[in-house]
This record gives C-alpha cells, sequence and structure tokens, in this order.
C-alpha cells in the first residue's frame, strides 16, 4: 500500500467515524411498547439451544462481507456502515453485530478466525460456573497460587505471591481479577481447576457453540506464538522479555506469522455474538450464574477507549477484551467484545477484532468507536 493510499484510507475511516458521531444524539425516550413488553426469565437452569445459527451468504459478494439474517431485517444503514468500517480499515479485521432476540447478524468477516488473546477468559468463567451449577464446583472455595503457578504478562496476582512465597484466595475473587483485570494467573488457575482446555472445549460443544477455539493456556500459546519453548522462570520479572529479544528475528517472525496463518485460539466473531445472545438470553448457565457473570462484565477495567468509547449516554456496555503480542510494526489481537443496552432494554451482542495491523493505537479505537455509534445510531431504524 502507498502512503497515498495509506493516508486516503485513514481519511475515509475519520470521515465515517465524524458523520456517525453527528447521528447520535441523546438517547430518545423509552417507547411505550417497549416499556410494556415483559422481560423474558431466565431459565432455572442452563436449556442448551437444538438450532446453530444459519448463514445466508450474500450471493457472490464482491468483499469479505456477510448479512445474516432470517425472519428480520438488519438496519440497512448499520449494514452499510459495518461494511464501510471494515474495508475502509488497513489490518485484518473482523466484526460482528446481533440484536439479541432476533434473528439477524451483521458482520463483516464474520466466518474468519481470529485470535482472542484473553477474550478466551470469558470461556474459562463460563466453564467453571458451569461446573457450580452441576455442583461439581464452589465459587467460595479456595486455592493457594505459588510462584509455579504464575504465567506471564499481565498477572498483578504477582505480587501478592512475591511478598508471601504463596497466597491463598477463592475461586471468586480469582474470577473477577481474571474478568476485570484480565489477571492470566487467576484465569490459569481458574483453568487448571475446571480440568484444563478441554473441559472449556467441551462446554462449548454441549452448547452448540461452534468456530470458537480454545487454546493450551497463556504460558504454551504465549511463549510459542513469540518462538520460544516455555520455561517456569520466564513468568520472573523480565525474564521472558530478554529472552524473546535475544531470538532472531526470523524466528519471531515465522512464529508469529504462523499464529496469525491458525491461531490456536481462533474465533469467528459471528460465533462470539451467538455465545454472547445465549449468555443474555440465559442459554448457556443457570439465571444465578448468567447474572453474575454479566455484573460482573460490567465491571471490566480494560478497554475504556475501545467499543466502550463509542457508547453514547443512557446506554450500558459490558465486555472483555484481549491484546496480542507486538512485533513493530505489526500488532496483533486486538479485541473487544461486549453487549451493548439501550435506554430501551434492548441489547446488541457485538465483537470487534482485529487479527494484525500497523495502524496507531487511536485509529483502533476509532473502528471500534465506529460500530458503537453505528449501533445506537440506527437502533430505532431497525
Amino acid at each position: 500500500m502507498t502512503s497515498k493510499e495509506s493516508r486516503n484510507g485513514t481519511a475515509r475511516l475519520v470521515l465515517l467515524i465524524a458523520a456517525l458521531s453527528a447521528c447520535v444524539g441523546a438517547p430518545e425516550p423509552r417507547r411505550a411498547q417497549a416499556a410494556a413488553a415483559p422481560q423474558k426469565p431466565l431459565p432455572s437452569r442452563p436449556q442448551p439451544t437444538t438450532n446453530s445459527w444459519p448463514i445466508r451468504q450474500v450471493a457472490n459478494p464482491p468483499l469479505p462481507y456477510q448479512d445474516i439474517d432470517q425472519r428480520e431485517t438488519p438496519p440497512p444503514a448499520l449494514v452499510n456502515v459495518v461494511r464501510n468500517l471494515g474495508q475502509s480499515f488497513r489490518g485484518k479485521v473482523g466484526i460482528a453485530v446481533r440484536r439479541i432476540g432476533s434473528d439477524w447478524t451483521v458482520a463483516w468477516n464474520g466466518n474468519a478466525l481470529f485470535p482472542q488473546q484473553s477474550v478466551s477468559k470469558l470461556w474459562v468463567s463460563m466453564t467453571f460456573l458451569d461446573a457450580v451449577d452441576r455442583g461439581k464446583l464452589r465459587l467460595t472455595d479456595t486455592t493457594t497460587i505459588t510462584r509455579n503457578d504464575l504465567t506471564l504478562f499481565h498477572q498483578p496476582t504477582a505480587v501478592l505471591v512475591a511478598q508471601k512465597g504463596g497466597w491463598t484466595t477463592s475461586y471468586s475473587d480469582l474470577m473477577r481479577r481474571a474478568m476485570t483485570q484480565s489477571d492470566n494467573t487467576a484465569n490459569d488457575t481458574m483453568l487448571r481447576a475446571v480440568g484444563g482446555p478441554d473441559a472449556v472445549r467441551g462446554f462449548l460443544a454441549r452448547r452448540m457453540i461452534k468456530d470458537i477455539r480454545f487454546g493450551p493456556g497463556e504460558r504454551l500459546l504465549q511463549s510459542a506464538t513469540a518462538g520460544l519453548d516455555w520455561r517456569q522462570d520466564y513468568s520472573i520479572g523480565r525474564n521472558f522479555y530478554a529472552a524473546r529479544a535475544k531470538l532472531p528475528m526470523s524466528v519471531r517472525v515465522k512464529a508469529l506469522d504462523n499464529y496469525l496463518a491458525n491461531p490456536p485460539d481462533g474465533a469467528a466473531p459471528a460465533s462470539i455474538v451467538q455465545a454472547l445472545a445465549k449468555l443474555k438470553e440465559g442459554d448457556m448457565l443457570s439465571s444465578a450464574s448468567s447474572r453474575l457473570l454479566l455484573s460482573i462484565m460490567s465491571e471490566a477495567k480494560t478497554g475504556p477507549q475501545r467499543i466502550k468509547g463509542g457508547v453514547p449516554p443512557g446506554w450500558s456496555y459490558l465486555h472483555k477484551t484481549g491484546t496480542g503480542q507486538d512485533l513493530p510494526p505489526r500488532s496483533t489481537g486486538f479485541n473487544d467484545i461486549g453487549i451493548m443496552t439501550a435506554p430501551d432494554g434492548t441489547s446488541y451482542a457485538v465483537a470487534v477484532m482485529i487479527g494484525s495491523t500497523t495502524v496507531s493505537i487511536p485509529e483502533r479505537w476509532a473502528l471500534m468507536q465506529g460500530v458503537a455509534k453505528a449501533i445506537a445510531a440506527n437502533h430505532e431504524k431497525r
């Protein structure tokens, strides 16, 4: 891509985001019929659905765009904005928006697999809560984390472990740390408790969620992505970064290319929003566990300028972010997935997955915020 083409692409994206901002004003008053409509109660026990979402591809699409719809039709303007945002972005991106309680999903690259990174923590928490629902585990159970349990990258629990040589806490606390702070050690500790990666894969299969892979855990995933074989001393201080920096650049490039070409933690945006919709509707977990997890997601501290930055006043947004490794000029796995809810109670599941890009962080924020603004701007046009 030439520098002129790059400037033109960026200019188109900026103009598109500006237009969306002009469309989103103060939230309209709640519709009378929406206020009067009874809320669908969550089932007392999880009831897996028997139908997988059918996808109707646009006939001979000239671009990697899918408009997934059945009995209802998405707002045409939302369809156009999602297409334009995906087309204008300089990098590989997947976008999916699903109105919860409806039959349509609008997506760009919706069926392609994108690296999830910490988005996958959502599936660990779901699997743990499913075990709680089945009486196999309790949130009040405690566990002790030692230096041998530490992982790498973002792990605030490492400070507590280092201070005492070991740290005991409840799984309830670990879930909050994993979901709101994206603590890798907290997440991997929960993963071991539920039975490892196979347990998560089995849970997703039982809930009939396709095209969401689950990797081998943070330590093995991140070391392989960097071109290293895991060693436990990498979890201490800057050891991992130092070992990674000593690798020949050709080794690092090949390892990252291999990861992006076939991510072991890859997921399709359309599948992610399907799972989010089922969580909101009570089809993934019991009613109590569903409410708990959604509440925890609403407390997330990460990614305030991603999708959340475009959510207008009066709306709510609960979510989970993910961020992968950088190998300049490339950044990978820059993600945000969650549920936007309008003042009238209508909810939308949304996923924006940036697999690989060289654009700045503010440009990535602009893309994600543009999706949120488009959802809000077209909410009353459905």
